[in-house]
């Protein structure tokens, strides 16, 4: 399915920063719940990922990654997810993070 490129732009995809990480036992399948600092104008979001079976807590945090940040807050287990984490589908249908290729401010726009 095709989308016009007016479509396109109301996606804000922004750089953040993963500050905090913690196990998330109450998701159904196996997440971290995270804090990510997307910079002073749009501030610290919460969010979790399906990601276990790539990163462990440690290599996530103070990583850099590509989030959606306008899309609706969304109830998932105990927390209210703020944002949305990018990723591709690897090998073994895990998740391999989206980062930009060197580090840059934190709540650049992606576009």
């Amino acid at each position: 399915m095709e989308i016009s490129w007016k479509d396109f732009e109301k996606v804000d995809m922004r750089i953040g920063t993963i500050t905090e990480v913690s196990d998330f036992p109450e998701a159904k399948k196996p997440a971290y719940k995270m804090v990510i600092d997307f910079g002073e104008e749009i501030g610290q979001r919460k969010t979790s990922a399906q990601i276990t079976k790539r990163y462990n807590k440690q290599a996530l945090l103070n990583r850099q990654i590509v989030a959606v940040v306008n899309f609706p807050k969304k109830q998932i287990a105990n927390i209210m997810s703020e944002c949305l984490i990018l990723g591709a589908l690897g090998n073994e249908n895990d998740i391999v993070l989206l980062n930009p290729a060197s580090r840059v401010k934190n709540g650049l726009r992606v576009g």
